[in-house]
């Protein structure tokens, strides 16, 4: 007797959407599901776009003097009072926001360049280069970095430049440490040895297939750091090492307000602010891009 069964049909796997998602995309829901980076990301927006307007959102000139009107208090014409120089304090807080900022930008970037390049180059060369790249990291990573960067600005001399090279000798340690162990994990691995083999030279073969392995590490410690540089280039201005008078910064305004705190204490309360602000967002993004890159992390 044939049997005339049909055929058990085989059972559909269950579709799923987030398998069938690339990376960038599982990365992107993870970062946007999570508050606290999203509420990071508005402060830094916010305050990037407030320094970029600044020009034009800044009632006066910031070290313009307005006879008569020394620590005067909110009004039309001074939304947030005057200085005890007589000084718009909103034109002030703008301005010293696209020098905070800006400040702290550039001091990561150059950062984050050194760092790149030691590490790729330690990583990379290994044997005695690396030895010596690795011992000069030990040894800024031995000193608290704050104390290292008074004792750089305090043989440089006074002034935001000279801050912002103090900072920039003493960070990029973290970034080579990263960036050579991602190297070293890498080298080895087969298709950097057929590019050897096919004679990619070896800057070519760091650039297009050691430093993207690098990159999500580094965006998230950049984010991160941005904030303790923040910290550091004011604190700098607050002890009369960073900015100067009357260049309008965060820190320097903190340290010109210090002496009329009782009468008037929202000339260090506003800096102070914005500064707080400014640490806790990018500290807020850092966390959640490392949430997001975190490849280990499920949904």
């Amino acid at each position: 007797m044939i049997d005339t069964a049909p055929a058990p049909t085989p059972q559909a796997r269950p579709h799923s959407g987030q398998s069938e998602q690339p990376p960038q995309q599982r990365v992107l829901r993870r970062f946007l599901r999570n508050r606290g980076a999203i509420m990071g990301l508005v402060l830094v927006a916010t305050l990037v776009l407030l320094a970029l307007l600044a020009p034009w959102l800044a009632p006066h000139n910031p070290n313009q003097q307005h006879r008569g009107q020394r620590l005067a208090p909110p009004s039309a014409e001074f939304p947030l009072g005057t200085d005890n120089l007589s000084r718009d304090l909103l034109s002030r807080l703008l301005y010293g926001a696209r020098l905070s900022l800006g400040a702290t930008l550039l001091a990561t970037v150059v950062i984050v360049l050194i760092g790149v390049l030691v590490g790729a180059l330690a990583g990379y060369m290994g044997g005695l280069v690396d030895s010596v790249l690795m011992r000069i990291v030990d040894t800024l990573l031995a000193f608290p970095g704050l104390l290292l960067a008074l004792a750089i600005v305090g043989m440089l001399g006074p002034g935001l430049t000279n801050a912002i090279i103090a900072v920039v000798l003493v960070g990029w340690a973290d970034y080579a440490r990263i960036v050579r162990g991602v190297v070293l994990s890498t080298r080895e691995q087969p298709y950097i040895e057929a590019a050897v083999a096919l004679g990619v030279r070896p800057p070519a073969i760091v650039l297009r297939h050691v430093l993207p392995n690098a990159l999500g590490p580094i965006i998230v410690l950049a984010s991160l750091e941005m904030g303790a540089l923040i910290l550091t280039l004011a604190g700098l201005s607050f002890i009369g090492l960073g900015a100067q008078p009357p260049t309008a910064e965060w820190g320097a305004m903190l340290d010109q307000g210090r002496a009329f705190f009782q009468r008037a204490p929202q000339l260090m309360l506003y800096p102070g602010l914005l500064i707080t602000l400014a640490v806790l967002g990018f500290n807020l993004l850092g966390d959640g891009l490392r949430d997001a890159l975190d490849p280990t992390r499920g949904e």
